[in-house]
């Protein structure tokens, strides 16, 4: 009796420690295809865990924009006086549009500026001096969660294909190898999208875009107030009609040349059919 009793003490201790040496191996599993899954979202299987960023502590991030409107007696000489201002404060110059005077037209300058965000007012001073200034707009647009997330984004990206380059340098096989760099390939097009957006972001951040309309009354424009003012917009007005009927002679010169030699031609023709 007590051989059989024993053997039986001898098969459960078995079977409870057969049981028991089995929960570690699947728990061993589970810790594995979690930590690949975490690999494969670009992030530590304990990122989770980790505890969110308070609100207060993200730098604030802002995009700003504005229009300057000038007038000045000289829009082009002032153009480059701007040009010079917005260089020396570390800024650029996008776009510049230059129109000088003309028989038609009174002179002006469109200028679109990058000015250093942190230089913004400053500079808008300066440029304020150099003419009478008849509108002023800035605008800030807050753009912190765009960054942050195209931050992450690019975070988790780069997690991805650095597992992916180790997944290539063990593959076992072919398939294996030619699967992880198709995987490879599209996640480094999409990663270098992303980065190209940040910098974008990041350029738009640092420099404001500001653009800038240069203009003229024009002071012969305005109606005289004296006599003598009267006498000089005269003499001025009887020397721009003077030079326009000089312009127009010159314009139809070639016309009547070319008409007489018609006339010409058709009268020698003429004569030329009496003849006959």
């Amino acid at each position: 009796m007590k051989a059989p009793a024993l053997a039986m003490i001898l098969i459960l201790i078995a079977l409870l420690a057969g049981c028991g040496g089995g929960e570690p191996e699947q728990s061993q599993s589970e810790s594995q295809s979690s930590l690949v899954a975490g690999a494969d979202a670009g992030t530590a299987p304990d990122a989770k865990l980790a505890p969110a960023p308070a609100e207060g502590l993200a730098e604030r991030q802002e995009v700003t924009t504005g229009t300057v409107s000038l007038t000045s007696a000289d829009p082009v000489d002032t153009g480059h006086a701007v040009v010079r201002i917005v260089e020396d404060a570390g800024g650029r110059v996008d776009d510049r549009t230059e129109r000088p005077r003309t028989d038609d037209t009174e002179p002006s300058s469109s200028l679109t500026v990058r000015i250093p965000a942190d230089r913004l007012t400053a500079t808008l001073d300066e440029i304020s001096d150099l003419g009478e200034v008849t509108g002023v707009s800035v605008s800030k647009s807050d753009v912190t969660m765009q960054a942050q997330d195209l931050d992450a984004r690019i975070g988790a990206l780069q997690a991805s294909v650095t597992r992916l380059q180790g997944l290539i340098a063990t593959a076992a096989n072919t398939a294996d190898l030619i699967e992880a760099e198709n995987a490879l390939s599209e996640r480094q097009a999409e990663l270098d999208s992303l980065v190209a957006q940040r910098r974008a972001l990041a350029d738009q951040v640092e420099l404001a875009t500001i653009s800038i309309d240069i203009s003229t009354d024009g002071p012969d424009s305005a109606d005289p107030d004296s006599f003598l003012d009267g006498v000089v917009a005269g003499w001025h007005a009887l020397l721009s009609a003077l030079h326009g009927l000089i312009v127009f002679l010159g314009r139809a010169v070639p016309w009547i040349g070319f008409a007489a030699l018609v006339v010409l031609v058709g009268y020698a023709i003429v004569r030329l059919v009496r003849r006959r």
